[in-house]
C-alpha cells in the first residue's frame, strides 16, 4: 500500500526553522514529525506500507530527499518523489501524485501528530477518514456520521452539526476513484474554501457515488503548525515518552523531569527541564533550559533559555531571554 504525503508548503508559521528544513522534517523529542506519523501507521494499521510518496516543493534539494529516503529505508518502504510547483489547495496537492493514485493508498497531511489505541481496520470500506472529537468544530472541516458510516462533510460549520474534526488522514481502497473526482474539480475549475481546490469536495463526490466511508477516531491530535504549537506538542510528547535520565552521567547538572536528551549530549553545570528537548550532539555549559527545544549539534554557554526554539549548529553565549533561532545562528560569540 502507498502512503502519499503532500509536504510542499513552506511552513511560514514555523520560521525561521522552515527556511532550511521543511516543517514535517522538524524534530519532536528526537524523531521527525513525518517519521512519527509513519511510526503510528506501522503500529495501528492492518496493512503494510511498502511505498511512501512525498510531494515536495520545487526548491526542495537533494539533502531533503536523502533524509526522507533514509527514513523510508528504516521502514522497508520505497521512496518516491513528486513536485508541486504551485499551491492551489489540498486536492491539487494530492493530484501532483496523480500517477501514484492507483490501488490502496493513504493520504496524510504532515502538519500534525496523531495517536490512538488498537488497530485500524480498512476492511469493507471504500474510504476511511481519521477523525477527532473537538470542542469547537467551527474551526475545522467535520464529518457527519450515521450508524457508523460517514454521510456528509462540512467545512467549518456555523451550526453544531458534528464535533468530529477531519484531521487530514484518508484511506482509499482504490486511488483511481479519488483521482477521477479530483480531475473533475480541476477540469471544471470547481474551487472551494479559500478559492482553492479542496479535497473535501472530491470526497463529497465520492459519497454521492455511494462509496462506503467509515471512520477511525484518534485519541490524540497534536498541532505542529506554529512555533508555540510545536513547543507545546514537544512538551506533551516529552512527558508521554519520558524515561528516567541518569544525572550522574553529566557534570554538576540537575535534571528536572520530564526531558528528552539525545545521544552524545554534553552537559556541564546545567539545569535541564522540565519539558526540555535537547537533540543529539549538543554541548551546554552553565546553562538553564526549560520548556524549550534545542536541535542537534548546538552549543550554549552561560544561557537562561525558556519558551524557545533553537536550530541546528547554533552557538549562543550569555543569552537570557526567549529566542527563536534558525540553523547556524550565532549570538554572543566571535565570528
Amino acid at each position: 500500500m502507498k502512503l502519499i504525503i503532500p509536504m510542499a508548503g513552506r511552513g511560514t508559521r514555523v520560521r525561521p526553522h522552515s527556511h532550511t528544513t521543511p516543517k514535517p522534517l522538524l524534530p519532536v523529542a528526537g524523531t521527525m514529525i513525518v517519521e512519527r506519523i509513519v511510526n503510528t501507521f506501522a503500529r495501528t494499521l492492518d496493512r503494510t506500507i511498502d511505498e511512501i510518496v512525498f510531494i515536495l516543493g520545487a526548491d526542495f534539494g537533494q539533502e531533503i530527499k536523502d533524509e526522507l529516503s533514509a527514513m523510508c529505508a528504516r521502514h522497508n518502504a520505497k521512496a518516491t518523489f513528486r513536485v508541486q510547483e504551485v499551491a492551489e489547495g489540498t486536492a491539487h496537492a494530492v493530484y501532483c501524485a496523480e500517477e501514484d493514485l492507483e490501488g490502496e493508498c493513504i493520504i496524510v497531511f504532515a502538519d500534525t501528530i496523531f495517536d490512538m489505541e488498537g488497530k485500524v481496520s480498512v476492511e469493507d470500506a471504500d474510504s476511511v477518514i481519521w477523525l477527532k472529537e473537538v470542542d469547537d468544530p467551527s474551526r475545522f472541516g467535520v464529518a457527519v456520521e450515521e450508524d457508523g458510516q460517514i454521510t456528509d462533510f462540512v467545512e467549518k460549520p456555523s451550526e453544531p452539526i458534528s464535533n468530529l474534526a477531519i484531521i487530514g488522514v484518508y484511506y482509499f481502497k482504490e486511488g483511481k476513484n479519488l483521482k477521477k473526482e479530483i480531475e473533475y474539480l480541476l477540469d471544471n475549475d470547481i474551487r472551494g474554501h479559500g478559492g482553492e481546490f479542496q479535497l473535501t469536495d472530491a470526497l463529497d463526490r465520492l459519497l454521492k457515488d455511494n462509496k462506503v466511508f467509515k471512520k477511525a477516531t484518534v485519541d490524540e491530535w497534536l498541532d505542529c503548525g506554529t512555533l508555540p504549537a510545536w513547543l507545546e506538542t514537544t512538551g506533551v510528547i516529552v512527558e508521554k515518552e519520558a524515561s528516567d535520565v541518569d544525572e550522574s552521567q553529566y557534570s554538576e547538572t540537575k535534571i528536572i523531569e520530564p526531558v528528552y536528551i539525545g545521544d552524545d549530549v554534553k552537559l556541564q553545570n546545567c539545569i535541564i527541564g522540565p519539558h526540555a528537548s535537547i537533540e543529539s550532539g549538543c554541548k551546554l555549559k552553565n546553562t538553564t533550559v526549560k520548556n524549550s527545544l534545542i536541535q542537534e549539534q548546538s552549543t550554549l554557554e552561560n544561557c537562561q533559555i525558556e519558551g524557545s526554539t533553537i536550530g541546528k549548529y547554533t552557538e549562543l553565549k550569555n543569552v537570557d531571554q526567549q529566542v527563536h533561532l534558525g540553523d547556524h545562528s550565532k549570538i554572543g560569540v566571535e565570528i
